[in-house]
């Protein structure tokens, strides 16, 4: 390990020790000489005697840096990990970071970009507009147009940073995966998502990609705007994209002042939302208040904007098959149609015992229906049916994992804006009206409509097709029926081997018999005839074996 990695590990240790983190561990995992040794560091004493676990882990990895807040970011979507209280003071995790200076900004624009700046730019502004962990936003105008812009700039070098802190995660990871087997948060995989999603952060392409997508599916919506892409100035370190000008969402009096119609945009929020995930199966999973604005027109119909879409959720058609069979069966209130759905989809083993499962369901969510449907959190649900189908050894997926998040946020958003949002009132109407075009005529129909081209295409091959069918079904025929003969001959050749070997044991006792009454002439024939049914059978043994 090298003096620079030394250095940062001494640094995370001291950290922890300041924030007082090693209470956390059970005592089992202190020998006595890491105790002495803890004990010994005076200077490293607890700071935060009086702050809970939660708020403890939360400044540590403020004070450790990006890497530890965006991993702190992450463990709190991982509620099916963590305690509901470290992973709500986890939640309050935000990029605190301050930005690098702008004339670093611009080189490292020109590098990628290979060109000055003023070639392609006008008015670049070197006071960035926002910053976070991994990357600042600067304002400028296209040359070519004139319109506003922003360039979205990773930092310089922040990459060895990362990787170097992964490592040291990996590390810890493994360690507590060694001193606890059976660990429930699985640290091992937990940092090897973790890895995954912030190295996909750093890849501003990505982004690019996500963003694009987004915005040709809600083209022309009026519920949902995406700024452009500017593709052909993006690199894997810079984006471009339209300059937006919005009401962050979270800004209320700035939102009452423009005359926003606050139940229609909040009802919009969760139309957003289910559009997403169930029409394109392709959702923003990052929509917290940061990234998310109201447009300034006509407040009266307001129109959501979406950035940031570094990080998407996909779902395939089964998954969105479950959740909206799931959620109308909760709506009704079905936990056997719950549990049976948890089974037939694989997602809890096959030999659960759906009586059992349907009365653990029952029991954990029957209390939440005891208040008035408007008080139901969507995402309470979701997040206690998680809970109790690990109960019965359920993996949760990540993308899942990804939705639970995203609905918490969109939730809390909606009642935020409007607290009296029915949730289920808003979404009930639209998960029947998606899961009817799944099902029954219309789906039927459209299924043709979508397969008919393919159908017609080939149609004029379908002659040689069915020709080329009966002939290898033909041959498949003949086959079986040679693979049959010879089964059956080496049954029979097994039969006789049988045989032969047993003749030759019945002549070996004869042999020994005559030897006994003094037959010698006897015995030699009886004992060579008995050789001979061996080495037979033998042989047909080692041809059957062969065959």
């Amino acid at each position: 390990m090298r003096l620079r990695e030394l250095r940062r590990l001494y640094q995370i240790g001291a950290v922890l020790l300041r924030h007082g983190l090693d209470d956390l561990l059970p005592r089992a995992w202190q020998p006595w000489p890491v105790r002495a040794c803890r004990h010994s560091l005076f200077w490293l004493r607890n700071r935060h005697r009086d702050a809970s676990h939660g708020r403890r882990l939360r400044l540590a990895c403020e004070a450790l840096g990006p890497v530890f807040i965006k991993f702190g970011q992450m463990l709190s979507t991982r509620r099916d990990l963590l305690p509901p209280a470290l992973a709500d003071e986890l939640a309050l995790l935000q990029d605190r970071v301050p930005p690098f200076p702008g004339a670093l900004a611009r080189q490292q624009i020109e590098q990628s970009l290979r060109q000055p700046i003023e070639t392609l730019f006008d008015a670049f502004d070197e006071t960035p507009l926002a910053s976070a962990s991994v990357a600042q936003v600067h304002t400028a105008r296209l040359k070519s147009s004139g319109e506003e812009i922003v360039l979205k700039v990773i930092r310089p070098d922040i990459r060895p940073v990362i990787e170097a802190d992964l490592q040291l995660l990996e590390a810890l990871a493994r360690l507590v995966a060694w001193l606890v087997p059976h660990n429930r948060l699985r640290p091992v995989e937990v940092v090897n998502e973790y890895r995954k999603t912030l190295l996909d952060e750093l890849n501003l392409m990505s982004e690019a990609a996500n963003a694009m997508q987004l915005r040709r599916n809600f083209e022309g919506s009026p519920m949902l705007y995406v700024p452009r892409v500017y593709t052909d100035l993006c690199r894997e370190q810079v984006l471009v994209m339209e300059r937006i000008y919005g009401i962050p969402v979270s800004d209320r009096a700035a939102l009452e002042a423009n005359g926003t119609n606050f139940k229609l945009l909040a009802e919009r929020g969760v139309e957003v939302f289910f559009t997403q995930v169930f029409r394109d199966s392709f959702f923003h999973a990052d929509m917290h208040p940061g990234n998310v604005f109201v447009a300034y027109e006509h407040p009266e119909d307001p129109l959501w904007i979406g950035i940031d879409c570094g990080i998407v959720g996909t779902l395939n058609r089964d998954d969105k098959r479950y959740l909206a069979d799931n959620f109308l069966a909760f709506f009704n209130r079905d936990y056997r149609r719950v549990a049976e759905l948890h089974v037939q989809s694989g997602w809890v083993p096959p030999d659960t015992k759906v009586e059992e499962f349907e009365s653990a369901l029952r029991t954990v969510l029957e209390p939440i229906f005891a208040k008035p449907l408007a008080e139901i959190s969507f995402g309470q649900v979701l997040l206690n049916l998680f809970n109790t189908a690990r109960r019965f050894n359920m993996q949760v997926q990540p993308q899942l994992v990804l939705l639970q998040k995203t609905l918490l946020y969109v939730e809390g958003l909606g009642r935020q804006l409007y607290p009296q949002l029915d949730l289920w009132q808003t979404a009930k109407p639209y998960l029947e009206r998606w899961l009817r075009q799944q099902v029954g005529p219309q789906a039927a129909w459209q299924g043709l409509k979508a397969n008919a081209p393919f159908w017609l295409e080939k149609l004029p091959q379908l002659p040689d097709l069915i020709y080329d069918a009966l002939q290898q079904s033909q041959r498949q025929q003949h086959q079986f029926e040679q693979l049959a003969r010879r089964w059956q001959q080496q049954q029979r050749q097994q039969g006789q081997a049988r045989y032969l070997l047993l003749i030759g044991a019945t002549l070996l006792l004869g042999s020994l018999g005559c030897w006994q009454l003094g037959l010698p002439a006897l015995a030699t024939s009886a004992g060579g005839l008995a050789l001979l049914c061996w080495w037979r059978g033998w042989r047909r043994l080692t041809t059957h074996s062969r065959g």
